[in-house]
C-alpha cells in the first residue's frame, strides 16, 4: 500500500492535519494504535483562533450547541476579552470527545481512511519517501508513504524513532482528573485555591456530568495513570474539600505531572511533529490543544502543495520557522501560569497585580483550502490600490502598500513559482 502522507494520531490535530491535507489535493492515512477512541476530554474548548480555523472549514456546526465566553483566564487570575476591540471569546465546556467526533466525520467523509488498532512500530526513510513499519489487527505490516506525520501525543513514538529530542522542566507535582457522573459538587470552574498550594477545579459538562482536577503537593510528582484508581481520586477530593463523590461513576481517570517539554525540531526530512509530539504543556486552558490546530492548519497545505509539485520543499521549512517559536513562548506561558495557579500564599500579591492589570483596557469564513488574494481601492482614491495574500490557513501572509516585496515575490514564496499567467489559455 502506499499513501501521500500517514498521520499517526487520530486526536484532533492528526485528524484536522488530515482534513487539510486532503482539502488540498493529497492521499492520506491515519494510524490510531487504539481500536476505538478514548473518549476522554483532556481539553474542554479551544480559544478564538482555533475556531476561526474550524469555521473556515465549515465545522463549527458539526460540533453542536457550543458556549462562547469572553471571560479567560491566566494561571487562575480572570481577564475580560470583551475589552479588546476584536471579539476573541473561546469556545468554552466543550468535550474533546465531541470535536474528535466531529472531525472524524468530517475526514472521513473526504475519503481520508481512519485505522484504528495501527501501532507505529519503526520507519525507515528512503530516498521519495518513508517505509512505515506497524503492528496492526491482522498482525505486523508496512506501508509506504511520502510524508510521516507524528501526531501522537506527549510520549510520541515517531519522535522517538525520529531521534528528536524534547527538552522541557521536570515534574515537581502531580494531579488527578475524573470525569463523573452522579455526583455534582460545588462548580469551580477554573479552580478553586486552598491552603497550602492545592487547588480543586469542578468543570459542570452538562448531562449531570463534571469534571474535577485535583492539584496537592502531596500527590506523588509522576503519578502513574495505570495505576490510578478512582477511589485514589474520591479519597483526595473528600480530603481536600469535605464533599465525596465516592457514590459517583467514572467514565475516565488520568494523572499526569506539570512536566513540559518541546521538540528541538517539528521536522526531520520527511518526518514532521504536530500538536503534543511537537509541544507537551500541562493541562491550565487548553492551550495545546489550540495550538495543536493551528500546528495542523499550518502544515497543510504546505505539505500538501508540495506533494502537488506547486510548490518547492523549501516551503517545509517554514512550517517549523513559524511553529516553533509559538511552542517554546507555550512553555515559557505554561511555567509562568503553573507558578500562579498552583503558588502558595507567597504568589498572592503577584496574583493581585496581574488581576489590576488585567483590569485595564490597555493591557488587556469557511473556504476550499486554497490561498486568496483580496483587492480594493485605497482611501486615497481607486489609483491607489489595496491588497492583501491570505494563506490558505487564514493567516495574511502579504499586504500592499506595506507588505515588503512584490506580490509575484510573495506568490512564490508561499505557492511556488507561476505556471501561467492571467489570460493564457
Amino acid at each position: 500500500m502506499k499513501s501521500g502522507v500517514i498521520i499517526v494520531g487520530a486526536g484532533p490535530v492528526g485528524l484536522m492535519l488530515a482534513g487539510e491535507l486532503r482539502l488540498g489535493g493529497a492521499e492520506v492515512t491515519v494510524y490510531d494504535r487504539l481500536t476505538a477512541p478514548a473518549g476522554e476530554s483532556r481539553a474542554l474548548g479551544f480559544n478564538r483562533r482555533a475556531a476561526e480555523s474550524l469555521d473556515q472549514r465549515g465545522l463549527l456546526p458539526r460540533l453542536g450547541e457550543i458556549r462562547w465566553g469572553p471571560m479567560g483566564h491566566f494561571g487562575g487570575v480572570r481577564f475580560d476579552l470583551g475589552m479588546l476591540d476584536e471579539d476573541h471569546s473561546g469556545v468554552l465546556g466543550l468535550s474533546q470527545a465531541r470535536t474528535e467526533a466531529a472531525l472524524e466525520g468530517w475526514v472521513t467523509g473526504l475519503g481520508v481512511p481512519v485505522r484504528r488498532g495501527y501501532a507505529v512500530t519503526g520507519f525507515e526513510e528512503t530516498a521519495g519517501g518513508v517505509v512505515v513499519a506497524f503492528e496492526g489487527p491482522d498482525g505486523p505490516g508496512q506501508e509506504q508513504a511520502g510524508y510521516l506525520v507524528g501526531c501522537d501525543g506527549a510520549g510520541s513514538t515517531v519522535r522517538t524513532l525520529a531521534g528528536i529530542t524534547a527538552r522541557g522542566t521536570e515534574s515537581t507535582r502531580g494531579m488527578y482528573t475524573a470525569e463523573i457522573t452522579g455526583a455534582m459538587p460545588r462548580p469551580r470552574p477554573i479552580g478553586e485555591r486552598l491552603p497550602g498550594g492545592a487547588m480543586v477545579v469542578c468543570t459542570p459538562l452538562g448531562e449531570g456530568r463534571c469534571r474535577i482536577v485535583i492539584h496537592d503537593r502531596r500527590l506523588p510528582a509522576r503519578p502513574d495513570t495505570r495505576t490510578l484508581t478512582f477511589a485514589t481520586v474520591a479519597d483526595a477530593w473528600q480530603r481536600l474539600t469535605g464533599e465525596s463523590v465516592h457514590a459517583a461513576r467514572p467514565h475516565w481517570v488520568w494523572a499526569r505531572g506539570n512536566d513540559a517539554a518541546l521538540a528541538d525540531s517539528y521536522r526531520r526530512g520527511r518526518v514532521f511533529l504536530a500538536g503534543d509530539a511537537a509541544h507537551d504543556l500541562p493541562p491550565l486552558a487548553a492551550w495545546g490543544l489550540s495550538a495543536g490546530i493551528q500546528d495542523a492548519v499550518n502544515l497543510g497545505w504546505k505539505l500538501a502543495a508540495v506533494i502537488r509539485g506547486t510548490a518547492p520543499d523549501t516551503l517545509l521549512d517554514t512550517y517549523h520557522a513559524e511553529r516553533h517559536p509559538v511552542g517554546e513562548r507555550l512553555l515559557r506561558d505554561a511555567r509562568a501560569a503553573s507558578a500562579v495557579y498552583l503558588g502558595d500564599a507567597a504568589m498572592t500579591p503577584l496574583r493581585d497585580v496581574l488581576g489590576e492589570l488585567a483590569g485595564h483596557r490597555d493591557t488587556a469564513a469557511r473556504g476550499q483550502g486554497r490561498g486568496v488574494v483580496a483587492c480594493g481601492a485605497g482611501r486615497a482614491g481607486a489609483d491607489r490600490w489595496q491588497a492583501v495574500l491570505i494563506r490558505p490557513d487564514g493567516y495574511v501572509a502579504w499586504t500592499a502598500p506595506g507588505g515588503g516585496g512584490g506580490l509575484e515575490d510573495a506568490l512564490g514564496r508561499w505557492f511556488g513559482p507561476a505556471r501561467g499567467t492571467v489570460g493564457e489559455r
